[in-house]
């Protein structure tokens, strides 16, 4: 009985083998044909891949991508699933000479174009500087980030980006010229306003800040508060008494402390005038309570004094 069992299973692998074998007879492959197939080996000179043909795919390592930085034996492991153009249908030895490089120029532009209209965000590392800023690798297909898009803050040498990890955002895909180009500012742009609306979010009406005097308009004072903030003294929250010009009541680098009055649409609006009116601002922004008729007792005999022995 296990006999039986044991020669039907082998008869079934025979069946199966003979299928795929007569299926690779009747297929036929032409030069420019993209192909998928299963890595057999790698090494760092080329990778054997099977096809399901009567002939294996070689792919060498110059043909895997436009990335100079990239080594067969880091990119592919044994199992891996590839594509791949063929380039040659007979390299002399009876094998399918493929290119890995050549199918990215075929297959990669579309996936390049759907990245940027989704704005995907891609961690890259530099692979190269030239005249005007670096080079990255997406894809497979090389990429360029202008030295006006690798950061918010001016960047004075270019060397020291190289090998550098950084997040970046596609922003022009033209196949037909070969041009991909890339920003890391636009992500840094977006992270740092997502960051500036955070710190919105926590700001409440009330909150008693101190902060600088950057800036002196006609028509107010706008206060650097730190953390990346800034808000806006109007004209009419200096002071009870009606004043012609901020510059009547402070000077650009001049350290005030003020209230929030409001929050809207990313803007801050302080005032000065409030501190005089409020009591309660006084209380937050010394963190002593006085009671009305009695002294605040902070020394040594005050504390003494109501100690029972």
């Amino acid at each position: 009985m296990k006999g039986d069992l044991k020669m039907a299973e082998e008869m079934k692998e025979t069946m199966e083998q003979y299928e795929n074998e007569l299926e690779a007879s009747f297929r036929k492959m032409d030069e420019g044909d993209i192909v998928e197939g299963d890595v057999l080996s790698v090494s760092d000179e080329e990778a054997v891949i099977d096809l399901k043909y009567y002939a294996q795919g070689i792919l060498k390592a110059s043909e895997y991508s436009d990335d100079p930085n990239v080594t067969l034996t880091e990119a592919l492991n044994e199992g891996d699933r590839v594509k791949a153009k063929v380039i040659s249908v007979d390299d002399g030895e009876g094998n399918i000479v493929l290119s890995k490089r050549e199918a990215n120029q075929v297959l990669a532009w579309d996936r390049l174009q759907k990245l940027m209209e989704e704005e995907t965000v891609l961690s890259l590392t530099v692979g190269g500087v030239v005249n005007g800023g670096v080079i990255v690798y997406v894809e497979g297909i090389r990429g360029f980030i202008p030295a006006s898009q690798l950061s918010l803050n001016y960047v004075e040498d270019l060397n020291t980006w190289l090998k550098k990890e950084v997040e970046a955002k596609i922003i022009t895909v033209d196949e037909s010229r070969n041009k991909l180009v890339l920003s890391a500012k636009e992500v840094e742009k977006a992270k740092a306003q997502e960051e500036l609306n955070h710190k919105m979010a926590m700001m409440r009406p009330g909150m008693v800040l101190e902060g600088t005097v950057e800036n002196i308009m006609p028509y107010g004072a706008f206060v650097d508060l730190g953390d990346g903030l800034s808000g806006l003294i109007h004209i009419s929250q200096f002071s009870e008494k009606r004043i012609k010009s901020p510059k009547e009541m402070v000077e650009e680098g001049q350290k005030v402390k003020v209230k929030v009055l409001k929050i809207a649409d990313n803007k801050i609006s302080l005032s000065m005038k409030a501190l005089e009116e409020s009591r309660e601002a006084e209380k937050v922004e010394t963190g002593i309570e006085y009671k009305e008729e009695e002294k605040a007792q902070t020394s040594l005999g005050d504390l003494l004094a109501n100690l029972k022995l």
